[in-house]
C-alpha cells in the first residue's frame, strides 16, 4: 500500500483491518523521504521510489506483491510493475498520477505543501489535507495531528525540495508514464477514481483504462483524490474482491 506525495503510510489506516480479516499480509509504507523513512538528499524521482519499494520487499522477503498505489504510490507501482513484472501480481491505481503534467495542480500542490510544511501554522496542514477530500470531515484530527507532526521534522523541512521535486515541469516530464508503456502492462489493474477528484479529472482515468489491456475502471461518487479513504468500506469491498480474483499463482 503506497501513499501519494508528501503524505505516508497513514493514508490506508482505514483499509488494514479489512484486509487483514480477509487474509491478506498487508505493508503500508513510508514512501522514500517521507514520513518517519529516511530523506537522503537528492531529488527524489520516480525510479528512486521503486528502488526503495524493491529494496524493501528484498528485506521483507516479499516475492511478489499486489500493489495498492495511490496518486503519487500509483505513478511509482506502475513503473515498478513495468521494470520487475516478476515481483507483481496484481496492481491498483487508486487516483494515480504520473500521466499528465499540469501546470495549475503542480503549483497547487508544491505551494500548500510548502506552507504546510515551513509554517507552525497547524491549520495549513488540515487546509493541505482538506484539498484532498470531497468532505472536509475526511481529514480528522487525528490526521491532521500526525501529519503536522510528520511535517515539521527538521530533515523534512530540510529535504521538502527533493520531495517536491516532481512538481518540476522539466523534472515531471521526464518521469511521465506515456501510453505506449501503459499498453505493455498484463498484470490484472484495477483503476479506481473519484469523480470529485481536484487533481486528475475522470478522462485521466478513461485515458488509463483505455491504455491497460482489460484493466478495470471504479468510479467512486461524491469522492476526491483519497478514495481508500473517503470511501472505506466501497474500496475495501471492491479492492479485497480484486485481490481475491488475482491471488492465485
Amino acid at each position: 500500500m503506497m501513499h501519494g506525495t508528501s503524505g505516508h503510510m497513514e493514508a490506508f489506516t482505514r483499509n488494514i483491518r479489512a484486509h487483514v480479516e480477509a487474509g491478506f499480509r498487508c505493508h503500508s509504507i513510508d514512501a522514500l523521504g517521507h514520513g518517519f523513512t529516511g530523506k537522503p538528499d537528492f531529488n527524489y524521482e520516480i525510479p528512486s521510489y521503486v528502488e526503495h519499494v524493491i529494496n524493501y520487499m528484498d528485506a521483507m522477503g516479499i516475492e511478489k506483491a499486489h500493489l495498492a498505489g495511490e496518486s503519487l504510490g500509483g505513478w511509482t507501482a506502475t513503473i515498478l510493475t513495468l521494470n520487475h513484472p516478476e515481483r507483481v501480481r496484481s496492481l491498483q491505481l487508486i487516483a494515480a498520477g504520473g500521466t499528465k503534467a499540469n501546470p495549475e495542480i503542480m503549483e497547487r500542490i508544491r505551494n500548500s505543501t510548502t506552507a504546510a510544511v515551513m509554517e507552525d501554522d497547524i491549520d495549513l496542514t488540515r487546509k493541505r489535507l482538506q484539498l484532498l477530500m470531497h468532505d472536509n470531515a475526511d481529514a480528522t484530527e487525528e490526521l491532521v495531528e500526525t501529519r503536522y507532526t510528520i511535517y515539521h521534522q527538521p530533515e523534512f523541512q530540510k529535504n521538502l525540495h527533493n520531495l517536491l521535486c516532481l512538481q518540476n515541469m522539466e523534472i515531471r516530464q521526464r518521469n511521465m508514464m506515456q501510453p505506449e508503456q501503459l499498453q505493455q502492462i498484463t498484470v490484472p489493474t484495477l483503476i479506481i477514481w473519484g469523480r470529485n477528484n481536484p487533481f486528475g479529472e475522470v478522462p485521466e482515468a478513461d485515458k488509463m483504462h483505455e491504455n491497460i489491456a482489460e484493466s478495470k475502471l471504479e468510479l467512486f461518487d461524491e469522492c476526491g483524490h483519497w478514495p481508500q479513504h473517503e470511501c472505506p468500506e466501497l474500496y475495501n469491498r471492491i479492492a479485497i474482491a480484486f485481490l481475491q480474483e488475482n491471488s492465485g499463482d
